[in-house]
């Protein structure tokens, strides 16, 4: 199959889409064999399902799984409300995110008021249901990312960039301290389901977002940015593997996994064949009816969702207290479906596939119409997490205005009436029993905390890394080596492979690593620990080390695809003559690693790209050049989510159809400035020169005269689209808004045609005759 997404710019400054021992085994199968629970049947419950809200106990009720899985009920209102995002601090409390505003009616009426909160809850007689509930932090503008960091907060907002740290110093439950950790004082305009949607510190250190181009780095209360090679556009949610692989997921085209075959530091990199078809297929139990592509996006026999529209809140499920075979598999909530998806991940020669796990049916599915999962987690107790905002509308209002297809089920439904809910949910099975233990680790020495490096769920692994990196305790460093080189040190055992590899990247936190370290686990036994190893060999590498790169040259051959491919990667982003003579002849006997040829082409593309572009915006005005500079960010942000970051479009699943049409060359792109103009205003729906896409053009009218100018004159200007026409001034755009109805739904081509007619026809009327 042909790659879908390459490389973009670099540098250029969606609805809420929001084992008995895990070290043995690993997240990435060489084949899929299936589920082993698959064996229960599909049940649509109603084709036109009723819109009353239900109670916890009667929702539960409504969801179907696989025998032998139960939800358990976690929290509810009035102790929650409206919840997008959770996650737990090292003593296990629950930080919880709630979007108070979000779609109080289908105009999006008082959406920003700064209202929202963020919850802290406690399961205080350790029966797995929260009982004690205060108010971490209130009068917010729509929380969207929370992720504790020792005894501190990390919070991002709509609207803002800013990143701040919010502290207890008390311990009465509430934030007491206020800092920003980080600061971008440029608003963010962007429809808030194209903001950020998720902060996750990876295993390598890095703290990612899920949108735009840059990484953080936690140092001294501090985030210190690096810009990434690309812009990322996942969207709401993201998680990670047991390795550090990133796993994003983009619901505007219906796009249920991206970005996960290379971390990002080297490029945005995707195939079309990455999931299967079967994969973009939700089955829901019940009706439809408020999915936003209408009648053509459900299925003529019983009204259920046929494609994927809201993919969000993903998660690779790495908990031990539930069926073995669920380790390392990808869950996905589809919102619009009221489903979550399971994929069996599997790696061929280095190369990421997603496969549905099941044949025709979901792994959960509800027939409660307010169902709405939007985020998924792997808990401290080793069991999988659902958020469910338990909302009746759920695409944000640039979809439902009143004359749009979802504004008239809205109102008809009376979706606008549910809402103030919200419910978190423990998914359970019969042959385990949920871990008991309360984590403490805030209040733990750095000698226990190693222990949890080798501990079965990941939830301990990922969090006993992060506090020891964020201590600097630089007296376990002795004890991180042996660990590192596969001795017992202070565990109770020797340690495992995710034992080790998770050692040696906290020595990279701690700027502890050495070569003796490094060198050992170049040999290890275990693949995974080898390709980290050579990951985090880039700390010499960037010091052009030759005695590293010699000892990177000896893992040339190695027998895992993994370990080749992240030696190309690590090698190239190096350079040096002995570096660069080494990846060729990696390229060489590798011709068949689709993986590693594949992402060295679009690499080097996206170079020559982003010189060319420079060279021709050196002949631009500095008034034009800032436009086309401006449009570039918001086109990386938000444009290339459907139409592909090189404007070429986007095959969901390798199928022919495209969310959007592709811009490069386009004659309408590069014609009618006024066309395009009221375009952007109005949004556009219906078929595009007789072809029909599977997304509609939303209105961007709410965007200033300068934010439509900019992205309509990089689109126009670009030489990386293949568009060179004029830009776009803010003074031209203000003209055509003042002359240009809004047209709720969008405008159809042939409205478009016949304004431009209209155009025509006062100007022929005006010239003398």
């Amino acid at each position: 199959m042909k790659p879908y997404v390459t490389t973009t710019l670099k540098h250029s400054l969606l609805p809420l889409c929001f084992l008995s021992a895990s070290f043995l085994v690993a997240s990435c199968s060489q084949s899929s064999q299936g589920s082993a629970d698959g064996n229960f049947a599909r049940a649509v419950q109603d084709t036109n399902p009723p819109v009353e809200p239900l109670s916890p106990e009667a929702s539960i009720k409504k969801m179907q799984l696989p025998p032998g899985y139960h939800v358990e009920l976690v929290a509810s209102e009035p102790m929650i409300q409206e919840p997008v995002a959770i996650a737990w601090d090292g003593n296990g409390r629950m930080y919880v995110a709630e979007m108070n505003t979000y779609m109080k009616d289908a105009n999006g009426t008082g959406e920003y008021e700064p209202t929202s909160r963020i919850k802290l809850l406690e399961d205080t007689d350790g029966d797995g249901k929260m009982d004690k509930s205060t108010v971490f932090v209130d009068s917010l503008v729509l929380p969207r990312t929370i992720l504790p960091v020792g005894d501190q907060l990390l919070v991002g907002i709509t609207n803002v960039q800013h990143i701040w740290s919010y502290r207890d110093t008390n311990g009465d439950g509430k934030a007491d301290e206020k800092k920003i950790v980080f600061r971008n004082d440029v608003l963010d305009s962007r429809n808030l389901e194209h903001q950020n949607g998720g902060f996750l510190w990876n295993i390598d250190n890095w703290i990612y977002p899920s949108r735009d181009n840059l990484r953080y780095k936690y140092r001294n209360g501090k985030l210190i940015a690096d810009t990434l090679v690309d812009n990322m556009i996942g969207q709401w949610g993201m998680t990670t593997d047991n390795y550090g692989r990133l796993f994003y997921s983009e619901a505007g085209p219906g796009l249920p996994a991206v970005q996960i075959q290379q971390n990002p530091a080297y490029g945005a990199l995707n195939f079309a064949d990455q999931y299967s078809d079967d994969f973009t297929k939700p089955w829901p139990i019940i009706g439809t009816v408020d999915a936003q592509g209408g009648r053509e996006a459900l299925r003529k026999e019983d009204n259920t969702l046929n494609k994927f529209t809201a993919g969000c809140g993903q998660s690779i499920f790495r908990g031990d207290r539930l069926p073995v075979d669920m380790q390392g598999d990808y869950f996905i909530p589809e919102p619009v479906g009221r489903i979550i998806k399971r994929g069996k991940v599997i790696n061929r020669d280095g190369k990421i596939y997603i496969e549905d796990a099941y044949k025709e049916k979901d792994w959960l599915a509800s027939a409660d119409m307010n169902f709405r999962p939007i985020n998924t987690y792997t808990g401290p107790d080793g069991c999988f997490y659902i958020v469910d905002m338990y909302h009746g509308i759920i695409q944000e209002s640039e979809w439902t205005k009143p004359g749009s297809y979802l504004g008239k089920i809205i109102q008809e439904k009376g979706l606008y009436k549910n809402r103030g809910m919200g419910r978190i949910y423990r998914v359970v099975h019969d042959d385990f029993k949920r871990d008991n233990q309360k984590p403490n680790m805030l209040n733990e020495s750095s000698k226990q905390l190693l222990t949890y490096l080798d501990h079965p769920n990941g939830w301990w692994r990922d969090n006993a890394q992060l506090l020891l990196v964020i201590r600097n305790d630089q007296s376990i460093v002795p004890a991180l080596k042996q660990i590192a080189t596969g001795q017992q040190a202070s565990l109770a055992k020797a340690p495992g492979p995710l034992a080790r590899i998770h050692a040696l990247w906290t020595l990279e936190g701690l700027n502890a690593i050495d070569k003796p370290t490094l060198f050992k686990a170049f040999t290890d036994s275990d693949a995974q620990v080898r390709k980290a190893a050579v990951w985090i060999s880039e700390v010499y590498l960037k010091k052009k080390d030759s005695e590293v790169t010699e000892k990177l040259a000896a893992l040339m051959n190695d027998p895992s695809s993994d370990v080749r491919v992240q030696l190309a990667l690590s090698l190239r982003s190096h350079k040096t003559n002995r570096t660069t003579e080494l990846v060729k002849t990696l390229l060489a006997n590798n011709p068949k690693n689709e993986l590693m040829q594949f992402s060295f082409t679009t690499f080097t593309e996206s170079q020559k790209m982003l010189e060319a572009e420079r060279e021709r915006t050196r002949n631009l005005s500095p008034a034009d050049r800032a436009l086309v500079t401006n449009g570039a960010t918001i086109f990386k942000q938000l444009c290339a989510t459907c139409h592909g970051p090189d404007g070429k479009g986007i095959n969901v699943a390798g199928s022919s159809q495209m969310p959007a049409p592709p811009l490069v060359g386009s004659p309408r792109v590069r014609g009618d400035k006024t066309l395009v103009i009221q375009l952007l205003l109005n949004g556009m729906k219906g078929p595009v020169d007789g072809k029909t896409y599977t997304d509609m053009m939303p209105a961007m009218g709410s965007n200033d005269d300068k934010w439509i100018a900019s992205v309509l004159s990089y689109i126009r200007n670009s030489g990386e689209l293949g568009n060179h026409a004029s830009v776009v001034t803010p003074k031209e755009v203000a003209d055509v808004r003042a002359n240009t109805p809004v047209i709720p739904g969008g405008m159809t081509q042939q409205e478009l045609e016949i304004f431009k007619l209209g155009r025509a026809e006062r100007t022929n009327w005006n010239k003398p005759r």
